[in-house]
């Protein structure tokens, strides 16, 4: 019997409840308590998991995580809840009333078909990942909708379903897994098994090269809160062969349009700063022509432009000034102003912004913020200082 197994039994439970919110301070007296009536190897067990199910709060909220169980590879590489919960409106939104989810990790993403009322197959190869999303599934009373299978997905008949998800595993020995066709199971089998079924979503790194898109897949980028949480290969959609790029919460929805680069122009009045998805989506023209603007170099992704539109696709600056790089006229210049919060934001610069802040701000007061923006302005070095319009 494994630990999850054994936190899972009446006693295990009962401890589970009694570290719950343990200060890491005070583990060690909690431990020599605890131990005095429990096996020492369960103790660290809970306590463990305990530590995990606090990690989990940031992906799945307070009261799920709560409930939930993890392991760490899953605390670290599951759909964080807002990001499955869009996917699963979206299958919802096709129709879709089962889903074949192969490489389930611990649940998250059929947690949130099952919760948008699909029927799910929740597919893993490795026996304590399955054991983990089957007590899930229970924990969060979704074992109706949910069955947990401990198998290689590659041998897995999924013609009884309406769709499938594949989220291969992208992280090896040596870290994250950047090749497609190095991925667990490969990009190529997850395509084919897509191909199999009326719809499908392939879950991929955000920095998935375009031309390794599949054809006939649609492509989507997601960012929850401005970071950019992942790509997904979308089959059987109305829109094949198209990009999108998603931003949570909201879902506000950039489709591509084919539009060619931005012009490069002067620097404007407004700095627009496009969303890491829009960027990963390569719809930073969509963005300029919603807002009038052109790019301030051709090779950096900032559009500058003379009026303010507002956009949830970008975060405008009204711009005050504009300057040659240089550290000096800039830390004279922040004195001046009185400014004690500085916030530093770069593309096109190797300059590090710690650095810079530490080197332009050193023990200054003042009531005033300003952001600066290390980047290229038709080729040359420059600084643009400004704030959030």
């Amino acid at each position: 019997m494994n630990d999850l197994e054994r936190l899972l039994s009446p006693e295990g439970r009962a401890l589970l409840d009694e570290v719950r919110g343990t200060d890491p301070a005070d583990e060690l007296a909690v431990a020599t308590r605890l131990r005095r009536t429990h096996p020492a190897d369960l103790v660290s067990a809970a306590l463990g998991q305990a530590r995990l199910r606090q990690r989990a709060v940031a992906k799945f909220g307070a009261e799920d995580a709560g409930r939930m169980f993890f392991t760490p590879n899953g605390v670290e590489q599951s759909t964080r809840a807002s990001v499955a919960a869009y996917r699963a409106r979206r299958f919802a939104a096709l129709g879709v009333t089962s889903v074949a989810d192969l490489c389930c990790g611990i649940g998250g993403d059929a947690i949130a078909l099952a919760r948008a009322g699909i029927r799910v197959l929740a597919v893993d190869r490795d026996p304590l990942t399955a054991v983990t999303a089957r007590a899930n599934a229970e924990a969060l009373g979704l074992a109706d909708l949910i069955e947990v299978r401990e198998a290689d997905v590659t041998e897995v008949d999924t013609a009884a379903y309406d769709a499938v998800f594949v989220d291969p595993a992208r992280r090896g020995g040596r870290g994250r897994i950047f090749d497609p066709e190095a991925y667990s199971p490969p990009l190529s089998w997850a395509v084919e098994a897509a191909r199999q079924r009326p719809y499908a979503a392939l879950k991929v790194a955000p920095g998935i090269p375009h031309e390794a898109v599949p054809g006939g897949a649609e492509a989507e980028w997601v960012s929850d809160g401005g970071d950019v949480k992942e790509a997904v290969l979308w089959f059987g959609t109305d829109r094949p062969g198209t990009v999108r790029a998603t931003l949570l919460p909201g879902p506000h929805t950039l489709p591509g349009r084919g539009l060619p680069d931005p012009p490069v122009r002067p620097v404007g009045r407004y700095l627009y700063e496009p969303d890491g998805a829009v960027i990963r989506a390569h719809l930073v023209a969509e963005v300029a022509d919603r807002v009038g603007g052109g790019l301030l170099d051709e090779t950096i992704a900032y559009v500058t432009a003379d009026a303010l539109h507002p956009t949830p696709y970008a975060t405008a600056y009204e711009i005050t000034d504009r300057l040659p790089f240089n550290v000096k006229k800039l830390k004279a210049l922040l004195r001046e102003r009185e400014v004690a919060v500085l916030t530093v934001k770069k593309r096109g610069s190797a300059v590090e912004p710690e650095e810079l802040r530490r080197k332009v701000l050193p023990k200054q007061h003042g009531p005033h913020a300003v952001t600066v923006f290390l980047t290229r302005v038709a080729g040359a070095p420059t600084m643009l200082l400004g704030n959030p319009a």
